[in-house]
């Protein structure tokens, strides 16, 4: 069935996704600097671009940077005058993000803030940094309920909260499980279920990457954090 997958992707990916050098060069960038091979597909890449076109963003956050394939992808994205910005917490991997982005020429639109996600999203709520419109989680999974918990602190009503990677091949529905991103993701789930400010769905997802997926949030309520004036 993977290679059916994989078939399956390239048909797509070949007709709809529309990549270019800046892209490919991030990917084998990444790969030569060591990094591991964990970036969204092609056609992830562009549904999170699609997702940022369909709200008009013009405020992107994301967790998670790796190498920049999903952050160029979305900065590319973004209203007239917006911004991304995403957090990493390898130095190495940010560097490497960094050229990637520059060599896209997106440099002046993605802010790259490194160091441990919980403690930069801490100082993002403290400093009280004007909402993002859309927030991709893309890190640590044993973390996942930490991450969504700061996201809505930093959302408006309408912003869309993607979380990739949680499907984990099926080891989600495993309620015995002691695997620790796959607990993360399942505390992430319960608080989702027992949020009453977002609407959230989830899509079971094969591919290039396996069998996985992702949930889908958006904000519905108000988080009581809207209207606060200063930017990341």
């Amino acid at each position: 069935m993977e290679e059916i997958w994989n078939d399956v992707d390239d048909y797509f990916a070949t007709r709809l996704e529309h990549g270019d050098q800046a892209l490919d060069d991030a990917i084998i960038a990444s790969a030569d600097a060591g990094l591991p091979a964990i970036a969204v597909t092609p056609l992830q890449g562009k549904l999170l671009a699609v997702l940022a076109r369909i709200g008009n963003a013009r405020r992107i956050l994301e967790i998670g940077t790796l190498g920049g394939y999903s952050a160029i992808w979305m900065a590319r994205a973004l209203a007239e005058g917006g911004q991304l910005v995403t957090l990493e917490l390898e130095p190495r991997h940010a560097a490497v993000a960094q050229r990637n982005i520059e060599r896209a020429g997106l440099g002046d639109r993605v802010r790259i803030i490194v160091g441990p996600a919980a403690g930069s999203l801490m100082t993002l709520i403290a400093d009280r940094v004007e909402p993002f419109d859309l927030i991709f989680i893309d890190a640590d999974k044993q973390s996942s309920d930490v991450y969504f918990r700061a996201a809505l602190e930093l959302s408006h009503v309408g912003t869309a909260i993607l979380i990739d990677n949680v499907v984990r091949e099926g080891k989600v529905a495993d309620t015995e499980t002691d695997d620790e991103n796959v607990q993360g993701i399942q505390r992430m789930t319960d608080l989702i279920a027992a949020e009453p400010r977002v609407s959230a769905t989830a899509i079971q997802t094969v591919g290039g990457k396996g069998y996985d997926g992702f949930v889908l949030a958006v904000v519905v309520e108000p988080t009581g954090n809207a209207g606060r004036g200063g930017k990341a």
